[in-house]
């Protein structure tokens, strides 16, 4: 029971990054629909990255030497910017986030879980419990995330998108640090 509890709350840890991304997303009105398909490709992600970390292994980072914050910071300063360019171009309501837009965004936030997933033994032996504890909780907060962002957007207007762009820009400047 203390091990499940361990990997909830690791698993509410990756989640966190996703949640606060996903706030900025949902202040571009992104449909239900896409919210869905957003956190089920973020929830497979997260399955996906530990058990690839855990693969993988050291010899990865020996190898490249990934420094996985700053591909996450440039990738939440892309998606800053993406957004500001919208808000100019008076297309806040029309954000439109792509397939492969989703992937990118999936990516990036489920780095963490790549490195988690190296030393993902020493915490558990039950890995396929842990990462699918990891799956729910990030596709859970990924879609609370959009959620509370759109009804942010309906309260704050074109306020809330440029927030939401601001924080995504922070968040990424933050990564690159």
């Amino acid at each position: 029971m203390k091990e499940l509890i361990s990997i909830i709350l690791i698993g509410i840890a990756l989640s966190m990054d996703t949640f606060s991304l996903s706030l900025g997303v949902g202040m571009f009105n992104v449909s239900n629909k896409k919210a869905l398909k957003l956190a089920s490709i973020v929830g497979i992600m997260h399955f996906i990255m530990p058990f690839i970390g855990m693969m993988v292994g050291s010899k990865l980072l020996q190898i490249f030497e990934i420094k996985y914050d700053i591909l996450l910071g440039f990738i939440l300063i892309i998606i800053a910017l993406q957004m500001i360019i919208d808000i100019i171009r008076h297309e806040e309501e029309k954000f439109n986030l792509s397939i492969i837009g989703m992937f990118v965004f999936a990516f990036g936030v489920s780095l963490d879980s790549f490195s988690l997933g190296m030393g993902l033994k020493a915490i558990t032996d039950n890995i396929y419990m842990a990462m699918s504890v990891f799956a729910i909780c990030s596709a859970f907060f990924t879609f609370m995330g959009v959620v509370i962002g759109r009804f942010a957007n309906k309260l704050l207007g074109i306020y809330a998108n440029i927030l939401g762009a601001i924080i995504l820009f922070v968040l990424g400047l933050m990564h690159l640090i």
